[in-house]
């Protein structure tokens, strides 16, 4: 039997730097998804990961897995326990122990979050899994939260007990990869919809992936040295969002106030130093078709927010050639719906 889980990715529409300082930030799930599939094997004696996206496949041995792990693997608690640095560490000698490409090096804390994961729930059970994704990797569009989400979804299923916190377990995984996470990604992928908001709003956005790599805790901490707050933005999107009216009058009203709170949003994050001359060049061929962007994550480079309709009957027109002029200058875009289902498992393909 095969179990396949799937997991959403995320954005922040407001409060990515906020959040940090405590304050509350704006999430959503988003229509692009990480797929893991999980095949447990009787004639084998290996545990497999396939990352099918970057061509990486890695395998060892039960034995040298009980040799470096031994700790692990039994008795299976619903409750996931805190990966200690001892275990950091014995999983990253097992994880060097493969080959991995220069260019790849920054995955190697995912699979050790996978390790970690398969160890803890199914113990030493030889197996395969397989992940795939629609999301580009650290890009700001919670692409290690969907991956971790759907492990946390699939694995157990095969165990001795399906009575698990996905998100819990999502978190610790998180934690492994980054050290200190703050929970939002892994629980907006995990549940789905808007982070504390009742939408019935079917808002979508077009997605700029610039390919511009930026260091992420240096960011934040540039921004810490001279944050700023805001503390009604929040308040005033959630309201937008929140509305159920739907006459065109009330349609376009909403519309514009989202324009102009993701511009002033956007005003925020360039005052706060975490602009990119990519961001930059995003930002004005929108403007030139007249639709509001913003950066979402840390900045620095990563993903763009375009603002395009609330309604699917507007005209799509205009963003089609946006697209087409992003992705003249190498960018790559996505259309997404904001909101919907959180993570989904299935067993052979059926739901």
């Amino acid at each position: 039997m095969e179990i396949t889980a799937r997991a959403p990715g995320m954005i922040i529409l407001a409060g990515e730097h906020a959040v940090v300082h405590g304050y509350t930030a704006v999430a959503s799930s988003i229509d692009l998804y990480t797929v893991v599939s999980l095949r447990l094997h009787l004639n084998e004696d290996s545990i497999r990961l396939q990352l099918e996206d970057v061509g990486l496949d890695f395998s060892w041995p039960i034995k040298r897995i009980k040799e470096v792990l031994s700790h692990l693997g039994s008795p299976f608690s619903s409750t996931p326990t805190l990966c200690s640095l001892e275990t950091v560490k014995s999983i990253t000698a097992l994880v060097d122990e493969q080959s991995f490409p220069e260019t790849r090096i920054g995955l190697a804390s995912g699979v050790c979050a996978f390790l970690w994961l398969y160890t803890s729930i199914l113990g030493f059970k030889p197996g395969t899994v397989i992940a795939t994704s629609e999301l580009p990797l650290g890009a700001a569009l919670g692409s290690s939260a969907a991956y971790c989400v759907a492990l946390s979804a699939a694995l157990p299923a095969f165990s001795d007990s399906m009575k698990l916190d996905v998100n819990k377990w999502a978190f610790e995984e998180e934690k492994i990869i980054h050290g200190r996470p703050f929970g939002v990604d892994n629980s907006v992928s995990t549940f789905g919809s808007m982070t504390g908001i009742d939408s019935n709003m079917p808002l979508r956005m077009l997605i700029t992936n610039t390919k511009v790599g930026r260091d992420t805790k240096a960011l934040i901490a540039n921004v810490s040295a001279r944050k700023s707050r805001h503390p009604d933005a929040f308040k005033e999107w959630s309201t937008i969002i929140q509305s159920h009216t739907v006459d065109d009058l009330s349609v376009t009203a909403n519309e514009d106030r989202l324009r102009e709170l993701m511009e002033m949003n956007q005003g925020l994050l360039l005052s706060i130093g975490v602009t990119h001359a990519s961001i930059e060049t995003v930002l004005q061929t929108a403007m030139k078709h007249k639709l509001a962007s913003k950066l979402t994550g840390a900045g620095g480079g990563g993903c763009w927010l375009t603002f395009t309709y609330l309604y699917p009957q507007l005209p799509g027109a205009i963003v089609d050639k946006l697209v087409k002029e992003l992705e003249s200058y190498g960018f790559q875009c996505f259309t997404a719906r904001i909101g919907g289902k959180g993570v989904q498992i299935s067993f052979d393909g059926c739901s």
